[in-house]
């Protein structure tokens, strides 16, 4: 038998609650399910592409840089000339900085063009107490090392 409190309470139970009438919304911009499925299922290939596309436009980032940074043959040239010219005015040879003073040169660029120089037996070098290289012309003046 139904009583009267369980009849009010099934009725109560019946009414909708404030705020709750309907289920919650999707917002307009949810991503679709199916792409995710897509990248779940297809993994196996799309990373491995993204990760060798990654790893090559690195490659040719170094590539390009390596490639800036190297001078033409004419200005490497030239450059090697005034510095021949610039340590024959110095017989016993000169420290790197001032070399790059005297000459305008990047340090970093004039110890590549230093060091290719002595490796075709144009300069010679040796290194100072106080960790300073000191750079001459092959035969002229100072002592040999």
């Amino acid at each position: 038998m139904l009583t009267p409190s369980l009849i009010s309470l099934s009725l109560l139970a019946q009414l909708p609650i404030p705020g709750l009438e309907r289920g919650p919304e999707k917002p307009a911009s949810s991503v679709d399910p199916n792409y995710f499925e897509l990248l779940e299922r297809n993994s196996h290939i799309i990373y491995p592409a993204l990760a060798v596309a990654v790893l090559g436009l690195i490659t040719i980032a170094i590539l390009q840089a390596s490639k800036a940074q190297d001078m033409d043959g004419a200005v490497k040239a030239e450059f090697k000339k005034l510095i021949v010219d610039e340590l024959r005015r110095y017989p016993a040879g000169l420290e790197t900085p001032a070399l790059a003073a005297a000459t305008g040169l990047d340090r970093s660029k004039l110890v590549r063009l230093l060091d290719q120089m002595q490796q075709e037996g144009v300069l010679l070098s040796h290194t100072t107490t106080q960790r300073q290289t000191v750079w001459r012309v092959k035969g002229v003046g100072g002592r040999a090392y």
